[in-house]
């Protein structure tokens, strides 16, 4: 599937900014990793919220969430990257790569300067952090891992996508609420301004104690038991939020030539 945008004589931008199409799709979400997963989950009415698993939850007064299904990194990521990386940043890798192989892309015949990479994230490395932090008081420093001096950063994403796929053009990361939406505007204006492969995207984790006491700070967490009733944000029954994790990531590119050479190829 390849979608097609379309700017240019309606936002009064020059004419060769005009378009721009997204040909890979990568998700992890709780209820499903995959496009395939994931879209027959959205047609099924599937939920991903159930209790908690990666730590015992019994303690606190929210023990629901949306959790991506467990795996083991070693499964898709070399070995040397497994200590490196928290779970949003292993999100992330498993996201691009489902997305560069639904763009059937082949990054080799492309300058790696020219390839861009945006991504959005608002924590960063949480629950590496907070383990580590937990060697450091219990241990002492030197039984803290080096890579905490970059896997706790929320920036972490786009140099660890960037060095495993070789992404060396322009690139950046945001941050916030509206960080995903944020990411894929800034990558359009990359393909805009002639990069012809810009990832983009957003994915998060925090669902370690350390952010679980952070979410239940701002007393909005809803703390309906049910996993069916948890969570409904536009209905009556309505009685708050619940955390989740995964995200998303896009391949933009140029469009190709059609055959008649009128425009953009859209299928």
């Amino acid at each position: 599937m390849t979608l097609l945008v379309e700017q240019g004589a309606r936002t009064g931008e020059r004419p060769e900014s005009g378009r721009a199409v997204v040909t890979g799709i990568g998700i992890t979400a709780p209820n499903g990793v995959g496009v395939d997963d994931y879209w027959s989950a959205c047609l099924r009415g599937a939920s991903g919220i159930g209790r908690l698993t990666r730590f015992d939850p019994s303690s606190y007064p929210v023990q629901l969430a949306g959790e991506v299904a467990p795996y083991d990194p070693a499964d898709f990521l070399p070995g040397r990257l497994v200590p490196q990386t928290d779970q949003t940043t292993r999100l992330a890798l498993r996201a691009v790569e489902q997305a560069l192989t639904d763009a059937a892309v082949d990054l080799a015949g492309i300058p790696p300067e020219e390839i861009g990479i945006v991504t959005g994230n608002s924590v960063g490395g949480l629950e590496f952090s907070q383990y580590e932090l937990e060697h450091l008081w219990s241990l002492g420093s030197k039984h803290v891992s080096a890579y905490l001096s970059f896997a706790w950063f929320y920036a972490v994403n786009s140099g660890q996508l960037s060095i495993r796929h070789g992404l060396h053009g322009p690139g950046g990361v945001l941050t916030g609420h509206a960080a995903g939406l944020d990411a894929v505007a800034h990558a359009r204006r990359y393909v805009r301004d002639g990069r012809p492969l810009v990832v983009s995207g957003a994915v998060d984790s925090s669902l370690c104690p350390l952010g679980w006491v952070i979410e239940l700070s701002t007393g909005r967490l809803s703390r309906q038991p049910d996993p069916a009733r948890a969570y409904l944000p536009f209905d009556v029954d309505a009685s708050g939020y619940l955390p989740g994790e995964g995200g998303a990531i896009v391949v933009w590119r140029t469009p190709e030539p059609s055959r008649s050479g009128a425009g953009p190829a859209t299928a």
